[in-house]
């Protein structure tokens, strides 16, 4: 299979497209890559015309210059799409790649939509101590970069391995509540959740579906954030009866 680049702007994407028929368009979550959707696009190749794209700052697309938020993201799906002449299409999206989704089908027209694990509504939990105590090292200017050190020790391992451009694209996302587009959008939609799920748990998934105009939420027992992957040929008959 071979890998394609089309450059959206000041980004090169890479992408792959194989199959035949209908889009569905596949996007991956945070620190992953195209490889990570590929289980789930060889399953309908033979109905269906996969795409799936690194999302910028992942796997072989370049970082965007300066830090995004989702909307950034999902301006770029917007104009890559449009290359490629893929209107209305299925799209599928894990965690990050989720709410990059979400956000698209808040201003575009989706056939169809299916979220894993992909959290949108944010609610402020309280501080921890060691969150005070760094937040008030940037308070005091000689004392920022202590704040900075410590910052990259507390944080996710997300955070942890990001540049320094993704790390704040990070913040971004993680700290951008998509309740106002989930209501916004028009398509059917599936919700896929694991029971398991530390990254994104069940009550997370519980507030989208509620949001949501149109939308059934299936739990997976014993799965975890990755619970596409873990039970894959059930997930395959769930969503075939679902297209």
């Amino acid at each position: 299979m071979i890998n394609l680049k089309k450059r959206i702007k000041d980004v090169e994407v890479n992408y792959i497209q194989y199959g035949k028929g209908e889009d569905i368009v596949l996007l991956h979550g945070w620190g992953q890559n195209i490889e990570m959707m590929k289980p789930l696009g060889n399953f309908f190749q033979q109905n269906y015309k996969i795409t799936i794209l690194d999302l910028p700052g992942f796997g072989e697309t370049e970082e965007p210059k300066t830090p995004w938020t989702t909307k950034d993201y999902a301006l770029l799906l917007s104009n890559f799409l449009h290359e490629l002449k893929i209107d209305c299409p299925i799209i599928m999206g894990h965690s990050f790649g989720g709410r990059v989704a979400i956000m698209y089908a808040a201003n575009h027209p989706v056939k169809k939509l299916v979220l894993f694990g992909s959290p949108c509504v944010v609610e402020e939990k309280p501080l921890s101590l060691k969150q005070k105590l760094y937040k008030k090292l940037y308070q005091v200017k000689f004392l920022a970069p202590l704040g900075d050190k410590m910052k990259s020790h507390l944080g996710s391992t997300d955070y942890k391995n990001a540049s320094t451009i993704m790390r704040d694209t990070l913040v971004n996302v993680v700290n951008y509540d998509l309740s106002k587009e989930a209501m916004e959008i028009d398509a059917p939609t599936l919700l896929i959740w694991g029971e398991l799920d530390k990254d994104a748990p069940v009550d997370d998934a519980k507030k989208l579906e509620k949001l949501l105009p149109d939308a059934g939420l299936i739990i997976l027992p014993n799965c975890t954030h990755y619970a596409y992957l873990e039970n894959l040929p059930y997930v395959v008959k769930i969503l075939e009866e679902f297209l």
